[in-house]
């Protein structure tokens, strides 16, 4: 079982809402390790290309070769959890110049 840092970019099966099936798709790990550890489940955040929409609160990658992403992403406020025995790997960390606008964005949408 892999357990992740903040800011870790990972592939995992993507759960979706409207689909019977799940993708295996890249997300952001949200929580801390300490929180990854003791729940056996991460908070992850979606990451896409968005090729089809546009949410208004999307986070564009700034530093993709650091994330491990081979296309330009962004990442949604589509927020989930998933049991770490799920997560495929890990493929890069989020840059620090992402922390800061996550951050911001997070006070924003869900603190504000």
């Amino acid at each position: 079982m892999i357990i992740c840092e903040r800011w870790d970019i990972i592939l995992v099966p993507f759960p979706f809402v409207d689909l019977p099936v799940a993708k295996v798709r890249p997300a952001l790990v949200f929580s801390t390790s300490k929180f990854n550890e003791a729940n056996d489940h991460s908070i992850l955040m979606m990451i896409t290309s968005a090729k089809r929409s546009v949410w208004p609160s999307d986070i564009i990658i700034s530093d993709l070769t650091n994330a491990g992403l081979p296309t330009e992403s962004l990442l949604r406020w589509k927020v989930f959890t998933l049991p770490n025995t799920k997560i495929l790997r890990r493929i890069g960390r989020l840059a620090e110049i992402d922390h800061s606008r996550v951050k911001a964005a997070q006070i924003q949408h869900l603190l504000g």
